[in-house]
């Protein structure tokens, strides 16, 4: 493959998630390590992209199109799992909890035992798997209107039911993090999920690497309203922008 058309091809790579692993380009691609990282440093030097631990990610990156709800579950999934493990600590029984949609909070849902809670979701999928893992608990799914992409609930039923439920704590997640910016696609999904957060005394962003430094098309929330950012370590330095006091790093 000739250097125009690899670099070529890593671009489309990073178009679609605005970020990608050394590792994922040299099985996509099947070239070395060594002709990847100079390939990387050159496109670097043009400024279409920025280097990162063990990658490279796009600069001030804007999903044109956000991928499906399939499509983020076979994203990043260790550590989503990590951020899952790390947050279900923080969880202890007897507390009326928001779950809000993403595939980390989904994965979230799979690991919760508490059995005296009170979870209530805007989302299909971490409501069935709230209810495959016990039958026990009281969990509640918010109606409305749905959204196909993340198959969660929205609109002015779903709000309505929204305002009058206060929580304990808030898991929720963004498609990025950028400066103090808490960003999703769509004004009426992130419109939903500031009602949950502003009705609840604590709230954590689950976040993956891969998210922070990126931008979206609507900031919901604001980094200094939250209580903890919840992120992986070791995959990416961007989380250390985050203040030390602020973030729980998963291993």
């Amino acid at each position: 493959m000739l250097k125009d058309e690899r670099q070529k091809a890593i671009m489309q790579l990073l178009q679609i998630s605005g970020t990608v692993k050394v590792s994922d380009i040299i099985k996509q691609l099947n070239i070395s390590d060594m002709t990847v990282r100079r390939d990387l440093d050159e496109l670097e030097g043009q400024g279409l992209l920025e280097r990162v631990h063990g990658g490279a990610r796009l600069k001030n990156f804007i999903r044109s199109q956000e991928l499906s709800h399939g499509e983020k579950q076979v994203m990043n999934i260790e550590e989503k799992q990590a951020i899952a493990r790390q947050a279900v600590q923080l969880i202890q029984e007897n507390e009326t909890i928001f779950l809000g949609p993403g595939t980390t909070i989904e994965l979230l849902a799979e690991v919760i035992t508490m059995q005296s809670i009170q979870v209530v979701t805007n989302c299909l999928p971490v409501f069935q798997k709230l209810k495959e893992s016990s039958n026990q608990r009281k969990v509640y799914l918010l109606g409305g209107e749905m959204r196909d992409t993340t198959q969660s609930f929205f609109g002015e039923i779903t709000n309505k039911n929204l305002m009058d439920i206060h929580f304990h704590k808030a898991f929720f997640s963004c498609n990025a993090l950028n400066e103090q910016d808490i960003m999703t696609s769509t004004f009426e999904e992130g419109q939903t999920q500031a009602i949950a957060l502003n009705n609840s005394s604590e709230k954590y962003l689950l976040v993956d690497h891969t998210k922070i430094g990126q931008k979206d098309f609507y900031t919901y929330y604001h980094l200094k309203d939250i209580t903890t950012v919840i992120t992986n370590k070791d995959k990416d330095e961007s989380y250390t922008r985050i203040e030390k006091d602020q973030k729980i790093v998963a291993d």
